[in-house]
């Protein structure tokens, strides 16, 4: 393995690291309604647990409202009940066919404690990019070890992965930020 494929498995990890973290983010609720919240609600179908973007439509009916209509006519009560019992804190509401599950309003502490975990969730996708440029110097020092490469070319590709580095932790930087703007501003 060359420095080259060194730098470029490093870059790639870390930029799956900041899906992960963007990922992570998606599932922190702020006051306005996002249908990807009730990704994680798995429903009941004939004995098997399936995600309920499998067996409803999921739509934004407001800012504050996602719409949930049923593909068939009696899911309507078993997705009401697996929304009701997730742990997201959503009252689910049925009008007709269709389940209204409208975002309850943000208290000032709710906000706080969110911004918390946005925070803590910053960190460990700081910590993982941390241990990738870790994991990438010491696969470098191995190859000067193995006397593959020279002490130069050790020291640039650690000042590039440095450069790398530090670029991961300013994006994760600014997805934080941004999440913390959001969770203020609803």
């Amino acid at each position: 393995m060359s420095i080259a494929d060194i730098r470029k498995n490093a870059e790639h990890k870390m930029q799956q690291s900041i899906e992960a973290f963007k990922n992570s983010l998606t599932k922190v609720r702020t006051g306005r309604a996002n249908p990807a919240l009730l990704d994680t609600v798995h429903v009941d179908y004939y004995g098997s647990m399936l995600p309920l973007s499998q067996v409803a439509n999921l739509s934004l009916l407001d800012s504050r409202t996602i719409g949930v209509a049923p593909w068939e006519k009696g899911m309507g009560a078993k997705i009401e009940k697996a929304i009701r019992e997730s742990d997201l804190g959503l009252n689910p509401a049925s009008q007709g066919d269709l389940i209204r599950v409208p975002m309850p309003p943000m208290t000032e502490e709710r906000r706080r404690e969110l911004t918390k975990v946005v925070k803590g969730e910053g960190e460990a996708a700081k910590i993982a990019i941390r241990n990738l440029r870790r994991d990438a110097n010491e696969a470098v020092k191995k190859l000067v070890k193995d006397k593959e490469a020279s002490e130069d070319d050790e020291r640039r590709s650690q000042e590039d992965i440095q450069k790398l580095t530090d670029r991961m932790i300013t994006e994760v930087d600014r997805l934080v930020t941004s999440k913390e703007q959001d969770i203020m501003a609803v």
